[in-house]
């Protein structure tokens, strides 16, 4: 069995397509993935200096991202450990 994936419109801002980032959920229009922007606010980056970094973003497409990240554990999701395994 075969599967191909297909451009999902996540959003108005955030899209998954196979022929950008291996199909990882990016900003519409860019190649600024969704996980990097919520990786730099949970360190702590303020959405201004994001938007600086990242000039073709604007505060609607950061809410947009937090948007998706609070559908993703509220709607059919998997729970995966994302901390490090420590042996004892």
């Amino acid at each position: 069995m075969f599967f191909v994936m297909k451009r999902i419109i996540i959003n108005q801002y955030i899209v998954a397509d196979p022929k950008i980032c291996h199909g990882k959920p990016t900003f519409v229009g860019t190649r600024v993935m969704v996980w990097q922007v919520l990786e730099l606010l949970k360190a702590g980056e303020s959405v201004e200096n994001i938007i600086e970094d990242f000039p073709s973003l604007t505060v609607k497409h950061i809410k947009a991202a937090l948007d998706y990240a609070a559908s993703l554990t509220k709607e059919g999701y998997v729970i995966i450990n994302t901390q490090p395994q420590v042996s004892s």
